[in-house]
């Protein structure tokens, strides 16, 4: 009984939000090991001293941005054969204490800028054997306390993904939710959570996220992920 090579990603073109720094940086440099040609999209637009990428500065809620990245990328590298909508923001603590800007900003990144990358890339997907990975997290499989809206933002990530495998998936592209726990990024420490440095040893690195989502990638065709959910050692379990 056959169970199917594993895909070769030489040659596939990725383009990765929020790719700058933490997991999408070490996922942009994975990727582009295993000969993968990359459009990156960061506010600072950096193309991670790599070559065979394009990386414009952009922000994840300006849709006609990334439109605009993934036609340059596609234009130069043929088509796009995966996304990976990754840029994120949190912000933490009770409901009713989380500011205006806090609420908006979190919705408009996390949940409008997964669906405005999804967007832009897609057209450039159809046709092609394809890949949609959400780096969600495990704040969109459970509800925290202190993370309510966070959450909501990140379950919709979830919802949004698990949807699209059902529309996608005719067309052979694979739709995949990547839903890590405590990360040592900078991310780690942001608004409201109150933490310092020393959490960070105990935590995974971006370079453990990213060899996930390289995993998914390279599944054989035949097959697909779902969702994959991990934490590290030093996290208790949850329900």
């Amino acid at each position: 009984m056959t169970t199917g090579a594993e895909t070769n990603l030489q040659g596939k073109t990725a383009v990765i939000t929020g790719a700058s720094r933490g997991i999408g940086a070490a996922l942009a440099r994975m990727l582009r090991e295993r000969g993968v040609n990359l459009g990156l999209s960061s506010r600072s637009g950096d193309d991670l001293g790599l070559e065979g990428v394009i990386a414009h500065a952009s922000d994840v809620r300006d849709l006609e941005a990334l439109e605009q990245l993934c036609a340059a990328t596609a234009e130069r590298f043929g088509g796009i054969d995966i996304v990976v909508p990754n840029a994120g923001v949190g912000a933490y603590g009770p409901f009713l204490e989380l500011s205006r800007e806090h609420l908006d900003e979190m919705l408009d990144v996390n949940l409008k800028g997964t669906v405005y990358a999804i967007r832009a890339a897609l057209p450039h997907m159809l046709g092609r054997e394809g890949d949609v990975i959400t780096l969600a997290s495990e704040a969109g499989r459970r509800g925290f306390p202190g993370e309510a809206v966070y959450c909501a933002s990140k379950f919709g990530q979830v919802g949004l993904t698990r949807a699209l495998d059902g529309e996608l998936r005719e067309h052979g592209i694979r739709c995949s939710n990547v839903c890590p726990g405590g990360v040592a990024t900078d991310f780690a420490l942001d608004d409201g959570r109150g933490r310092s440095t020393e959490v960070l040893p105990g935590m995974m690195t971006a370079e453990d996220v990213a060899a996930v989502c390289v995993f998914v990638l390279e599944r054989p065709r035949h097959m697909r992920i779902l969702e994959t959910a991990f934490r590290p050692m030093s996290e208790a379990s949850w329900g």
